[in-house]
């Protein structure tokens, strides 16, 4: 039986000072950011209809560098979300935020204006590698941001990348000790990725061979789980789990506005699943924020594409909940992943085994 999932919101900011070489997201250096925080609260007004006053969970605002905002515009369009929103008692509202000075010198007015998360996308503490990452902040800029947060925020989150260019494992995991020390509350610890149409694509660095980037992940792992963060998802670490993270890797809804935004919403009406997207251009996005709606067809691999990237896996009612189906249409592919060793199924949860996390996209393909 089809059960309403928790219900997200996710704000796409997509402009930043500087685009970095391996970044794939839809960010841009310039454009007329001129009436976007309009069309942003004119896009959530095209998509109340199919939300009918549930309440949010959890909020993101990502990028691009949505903390380049200043208080103002991201006080007009806090306005504007509690005007049209509910928000649960306890929301968990995150945004994304760069180490810079200009940046840090904001902390406090994103508090006051509700923010109550950040994520601070520091990726090393060693300025030659953020020099070959394209940041523009320095490693003492790090420090002093997370240091800041730490004084102003309960929970905040720091993004790490392993696998750069001349990255030894003892420089991986002295990175991590740092941010650590830091006491985040929350730790992204991600690999780094050459991905399709980013400058890294086009000029490839020269990044270390792949048992030393296995071995950081590992003894990286090994490392968070010693001093208490516990790995919840392939790359989140947390003493506490950002709920907006789990809503996605549990199939829950969100609401995605802004340039690029995608979304996923149950319709009350129906009963259906749908995606929405928006377009990706800001210029198109401001003259037409309406984007596309698409129904989701394959609704048992995409719980499970989610699903299964989390560490603790899931119980079959939350199959049952979120896409109105029986556990039974995937039964086979279940046992042959287990009798691969791919996945544990115990009592109430089914899990991926340490092989299955290892080898996760191969236990993906499975169900497709």
């Amino acid at each position: 039986m089809l059960v309403l999932p928790p219900l997200s919101l996710y704000i796409h900011y997509p402009w930043c000072v500087k685009k970095c070489p391996y970044c794939d997201f839809n960010s841009h250096e310039t454009g007329n950011r001129e009436g976007y925080i309009t069309t942003l609260l004119k896009d959530l007004d095209n998509e109340l209809d199919m939300i009918q006053g549930r309440n949010i969970h959890s909020i993101f605002i990502g990028g691009g560098t949505p903390s380049l905002m200043s208080a103002e515009e991201l006080s007009e369009l806090f306005t504007g979300l509690k005007s049209r929103l509910s928000f649960d008692q306890n929301i968990e509202i995150t945004l994304e935020t760069n180490p810079g000075t200009f940046e840090i010198d904001k902390f406090k007015a994103f508090k006051d204006i509700g923010i109550n998360r950040l994520s601070i996308g520091v990726q090393s503490f060693q300025d030659h590698h953020l020099k070959a990452l394209g940041r523009i902040h320095s490693a003492q800029e790090a420090s002093k941001a997370c240091a800041s947060a730490s004084q102003i925020f309960d929970n905040f989150n720091i993004d790490l990348m392993y696998g750069l260019e001349g990255q030894s494992i003892n420089s991986c995991l002295s990175d991590l000790n740092q941010a650590i020390d830091l006491n985040p509350q929350h730790i992204s610890f991600y690999q780094l990725t050459i991905e399709p149409n980013t400058l890294f694509a086009k000029f490839p660095p020269a990044l270390p061979e792949d048992e030393d980037i296995w071995r950081m992940g590992e003894q990286g792992v090994t490392l968070l789980e010693q001093h208490g963060f516990t790995r919840y998802e392939v790359s989140a670490f947390g003493k506490i789990p950002s709920k907006h993270n789990l809503n996605y890797w549990q199939f829950g809804d969100y609401i995605g506005i802004g340039a690029g935004a995608h979304g996923k919403i149950t319709d009350i009406n129906t009963g259906k699943i749908l995606r929405t997207r928006k377009a990706k251009s800001p210029k198109d996005y401001v003259n037409n924020p309406a984007g596309v709606i698409e129904q989701v067809e394959n609704l048992s691999f995409e719980f499970m594409l989610n699903t299964l990237r989390l560490k603790q896996g899931f119980e079959p009612d939350l199959f049952e909940h979120h896409t109105g189906q029986s556990i039974s249409i995937i039964k086979n592919q279940l046992s042959q992943a287990e009798d691969l060793g791919l996945i544990v199924i115990s009592g109430k949860q089914i899990r991926p085994s340490e092989k299955g996390y290892n080898f996760l996209n191969d236990l993906i393909e499975r169900f497709l």
